[in-house]
């Protein structure tokens, strides 16, 4: 297992630690909150595979999308994350990993 902690930045550079396990990211009842009108209430999934020590995202089919780099991800589909990824939920909250 790997000893690397991996992080997610906001624009703004609060540092959100990211497990070992699997958060939900949205607006209500989430392990990572986001306030944005443009978030649902549960948006997308950020999930840890120990075998391959790697963190991957997918959008749980919200209305304004899940973005990597820029790009909108498929719903349902898990995206493996790279060091320096850009992660957009909605229009405006930017993460890097």
């Amino acid at each position: 297992m790997s000893v690397t902690s991996w992080f997610l930045v906001s624009s703004s550079g609060t540092r959100h630690r990211l497990p070992r396990e699997m958060i939900f990211v949205g607006r209500e009842e989430c392990e990572l909150m986001l306030q944005s009108r443009s978030v649902d209430k549960q948006h997308a999934v950020i999930n840890y595979d120990s075998n391959r020590d790697e963190h991957m995202v997918k959008d749980l089919g919200s209305l304004n999308g899940t973005f990597v780099n820029d790009l909108r991800i498929p719903d349902q589909t898990y995206i493996t994350l790279k060091l320096s990824d850009v992660i957009r939920f909605g229009y405006d909250i930017l993460f890097h990993s």
